[in-house]
Protein backbone atom coordinates (compact mmCIF):
# COMPACT_ATOMS: atom_id res chain seq x y z
CA UNK A 1 0.00 0.00 0.00
CA UNK A 2 2.81 2.41 -0.78
CA UNK A 3 4.44 4.07 -3.72
CA UNK A 4 8.10 4.16 -4.56
CA UNK A 5 9.03 7.77 -3.75
CA UNK A 6 10.49 8.67 -7.16
CA UNK A 7 10.29 11.98 -8.97
CA UNK A 8 8.03 10.37 -11.60
CA UNK A 9 5.52 9.29 -8.94
CA UNK A 10 5.38 12.77 -7.43
CA UNK A 11 5.07 14.33 -10.88
CA UNK A 12 2.22 11.94 -11.76
CA UNK A 13 0.47 12.87 -8.51
CA UNK A 14 0.95 16.58 -9.21
CA UNK A 15 -0.30 16.36 -12.80
CA UNK A 16 -3.34 14.30 -11.87
CA UNK A 17 -4.40 16.72 -9.13
CA UNK A 18 -3.64 19.69 -11.39
CA UNK A 19 -5.97 18.27 -14.04
CA UNK A 20 -8.63 17.66 -11.38
CA UNK A 21 -8.21 21.26 -10.30
CA UNK A 22 -9.58 22.36 -13.66
CA UNK A 23 -12.60 20.06 -13.20
CA UNK A 24 -13.33 21.12 -9.63
CA UNK A 25 -16.46 23.07 -10.45
CA UNK A 26 -18.21 23.58 -7.12
CA UNK A 27 -15.07 22.91 -5.08
CA UNK A 28 -12.41 20.23 -4.83
CA UNK A 29 -14.82 17.87 -3.06
CA UNK A 30 -16.68 17.35 -6.34
CA UNK A 31 -13.60 15.58 -7.74
CA UNK A 32 -13.36 13.15 -4.81
CA UNK A 33 -14.69 10.19 -6.85
CA UNK A 34 -11.83 10.50 -9.34
CA UNK A 35 -9.31 11.07 -6.54
CA UNK A 36 -10.56 7.82 -5.02
CA UNK A 37 -10.27 6.02 -8.34
CA UNK A 38 -6.72 7.27 -8.86
CA UNK A 39 -5.26 7.01 -5.34
CA UNK A 40 -7.06 3.91 -4.01
CA UNK A 41 -8.17 1.80 -6.96
CA UNK A 42 -5.60 2.50 -9.65
CA UNK A 43 -2.35 3.39 -7.85
CA UNK A 44 -3.00 1.72 -4.45
CA UNK A 45 -1.12 4.55 -2.74
CA UNK A 46 -3.65 4.85 0.11
CA UNK A 47 -6.32 2.56 1.53
CA UNK A 48 -10.07 3.04 1.33
CA UNK A 49 -10.32 3.79 5.08
CA UNK A 50 -7.53 6.39 4.78
CA UNK A 51 -9.43 8.06 1.94
CA UNK A 52 -12.76 8.12 3.77
CA UNK A 53 -11.23 9.29 7.05
CA UNK A 54 -9.32 12.07 5.28
CA UNK A 55 -12.56 13.47 3.92
CA UNK A 56 -14.49 12.98 7.15
CA UNK A 57 -11.81 14.60 9.31
CA UNK A 58 -11.34 17.60 7.03
CA UNK A 59 -15.07 18.22 6.68
CA UNK A 60 -15.52 18.13 10.45
CA UNK A 61 -12.60 20.47 11.09
CA UNK A 62 -12.97 24.23 10.85
CA UNK A 63 -11.44 25.80 7.79
CA UNK A 64 -11.71 25.44 4.04
CA UNK A 65 -13.17 22.27 2.56
CA UNK A 66 -10.06 21.74 0.44
CA UNK A 67 -8.21 20.51 3.53
CA UNK A 68 -9.10 16.94 2.58
CA UNK A 69 -6.66 17.23 -0.34
CA UNK A 70 -3.86 18.02 2.11
CA UNK A 71 -4.79 14.96 4.19
CA UNK A 72 -4.81 12.77 1.10
CA UNK A 73 -1.35 14.06 0.19
CA UNK A 74 -0.23 13.51 3.79
CA UNK A 75 -1.36 9.88 3.67
CA UNK A 76 0.29 9.28 0.27
CA UNK A 77 3.59 10.69 1.55
CA UNK A 78 3.39 8.86 4.86
CA UNK A 79 2.71 5.55 3.08
CA UNK A 80 5.53 6.26 0.61
CA UNK A 81 7.91 6.68 3.53
CA UNK A 82 6.87 3.40 5.13
CA UNK A 83 4.32 4.66 7.65
CA UNK A 84 4.54 6.66 10.88
CA UNK A 85 6.97 4.23 12.51
CA UNK A 86 9.51 4.67 9.70
CA UNK A 87 10.91 7.85 11.19
CA UNK A 88 11.59 11.36 10.02
CA UNK A 89 11.84 10.47 6.31
CA UNK A 90 8.22 9.32 6.34
CA UNK A 91 7.17 12.57 8.00
CA UNK A 92 9.13 14.62 5.44
CA UNK A 93 7.51 12.69 2.60
CA UNK A 94 4.12 13.32 4.22
CA UNK A 95 4.83 17.07 4.16
CA UNK A 96 5.95 16.77 0.54
CA UNK A 97 2.65 15.01 -0.23
CA UNK A 98 0.74 17.89 1.34
CA UNK A 99 2.71 20.43 -0.70
CA UNK A 100 2.35 18.54 -3.99
CA UNK A 101 -1.38 17.93 -3.72
CA UNK A 102 -2.32 21.38 -2.39
CA UNK A 103 -0.30 23.31 -4.96
CA UNK A 104 -1.62 21.06 -7.73
CA UNK A 105 -5.27 21.46 -6.70
CA UNK A 106 -5.06 25.20 -6.03
CA UNK A 107 -2.81 26.72 -8.69
CA UNK A 108 -4.52 25.84 -12.01
CA UNK A 109 -8.05 26.55 -10.80
CA UNK A 110 -6.96 29.82 -9.17
CA UNK A 111 -5.34 31.05 -12.37
CA UNK A 112 -8.34 29.94 -14.45
CA UNK A 113 -10.82 31.48 -12.02
CA UNK A 114 -9.01 34.80 -11.93
CA UNK A 115 -8.72 34.98 -15.71
CA UNK A 116 -12.29 33.83 -16.40
CA UNK A 117 -13.75 36.15 -13.75
CA UNK A 118 -12.00 39.14 -15.27
CA UNK A 119 -13.26 38.21 -18.74
CA UNK A 120 -16.78 37.35 -17.50
CA UNK A 121 -17.07 40.64 -15.63
CA UNK A 122 -16.08 42.59 -18.72
CA UNK A 123 -18.58 40.61 -20.85
CA UNK A 124 -21.37 39.94 -18.31
CA UNK A 125 -24.09 41.16 -20.66
CA UNK A 126 -23.31 38.63 -23.38
CA UNK A 127 -25.93 35.93 -23.84
CA UNK A 128 -23.25 33.20 -23.88
CA UNK A 129 -21.93 34.27 -20.47
CA UNK A 130 -25.42 34.19 -18.93
CA UNK A 131 -26.11 30.78 -20.52
CA UNK A 132 -22.83 29.39 -19.19
CA UNK A 133 -23.63 30.47 -15.64
CA UNK A 134 -27.09 28.92 -15.86
CA UNK A 135 -25.78 25.67 -17.35
CA UNK A 136 -23.14 25.11 -14.67
CA UNK A 137 -25.67 24.63 -11.84
CA UNK A 138 -26.79 21.08 -12.81
CA UNK A 139 -23.18 20.01 -13.36
CA UNK A 140 -22.17 21.11 -9.86
CA UNK A 141 -25.18 19.35 -8.34
CA UNK A 142 -24.39 16.11 -10.23
CA UNK A 143 -20.76 16.16 -9.07
CA UNK A 144 -21.83 16.66 -5.46
CA UNK A 145 -24.30 13.77 -5.73
CA UNK A 146 -21.53 11.54 -7.12
CA UNK A 147 -19.32 12.46 -4.16
CA UNK A 148 -22.09 11.69 -1.69
CA UNK A 149 -22.75 8.37 -3.40
CA UNK A 150 -19.07 7.41 -3.20
CA UNK A 151 -18.86 8.25 0.49
CA UNK A 152 -22.07 6.38 1.29
CA UNK A 153 -20.85 3.30 -0.62
CA UNK A 154 -18.29 2.73 2.14
CA UNK A 155 -21.25 1.65 4.28
CA UNK A 156 -22.10 -1.54 2.44
CA UNK A 157 -24.67 -2.94 4.88
CA UNK A 158 -27.77 -0.68 5.04
CA UNK A 159 -29.39 -2.99 7.59
CA UNK A 160 -26.48 -2.43 9.96
CA UNK A 161 -26.11 1.28 9.19
CA UNK A 162 -29.78 2.26 9.31
CA UNK A 163 -29.06 4.90 11.99
CA UNK A 164 -26.55 6.62 9.69
CA UNK A 165 -29.10 6.70 6.88
CA UNK A 166 -31.74 8.06 9.26
CA UNK A 167 -29.37 10.76 10.50
CA UNK A 168 -28.47 11.66 6.90
CA UNK A 169 -32.14 11.92 5.90
CA UNK A 170 -32.94 14.04 8.96
CA UNK A 171 -30.03 16.39 8.27
CA UNK A 172 -31.03 16.73 4.60
CA UNK A 173 -34.62 17.49 5.61
CA UNK A 174 -33.48 20.11 8.12
CA UNK A 175 -31.21 21.78 5.54
CA UNK A 176 -34.03 21.83 3.03
CA UNK A 177 -36.88 22.98 5.26
CA UNK A 178 -35.32 25.14 7.98
CA UNK A 179 -32.77 27.87 8.39
CA UNK A 180 -30.92 25.96 11.11
CA UNK A 181 -27.18 26.60 10.86
CA UNK A 182 -25.14 23.65 9.56
CA UNK A 183 -22.78 23.78 12.54
CA UNK A 184 -25.64 22.69 14.82
CA UNK A 185 -26.18 19.61 12.67
CA UNK A 186 -22.46 18.83 12.55
CA UNK A 187 -22.34 19.15 16.34
CA UNK A 188 -25.38 16.90 16.75
CA UNK A 189 -23.77 14.33 14.45
CA UNK A 190 -20.54 14.48 16.44
CA UNK A 191 -22.42 13.95 19.71
CA UNK A 192 -24.40 11.05 18.20
CA UNK A 193 -21.14 9.46 17.04
CA UNK A 194 -19.39 10.02 20.38
CA UNK A 195 -22.31 8.46 22.24
CA UNK A 196 -22.19 5.43 19.93
CA UNK A 197 -25.65 6.02 18.51
CA UNK A 198 -24.37 6.01 14.92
Amino acid sequence: MSMVPTLDNWLDLFLHFASLSLLAVGGAITTAPDMHRYLVTQQHWISDPQFASSIALSQAAPGPNVLFVALLGWNVGLNAGGGPAAGWTAWMLALLGVLVTLVAIMLPSSILTYTATQWGHRNRDLRAVRAFKTGMAPIVIALLIATGWLLSAAHDDPARDWRLWLLTAAAALLVWRTRLHLLWMIGAGAIAGAMGWV
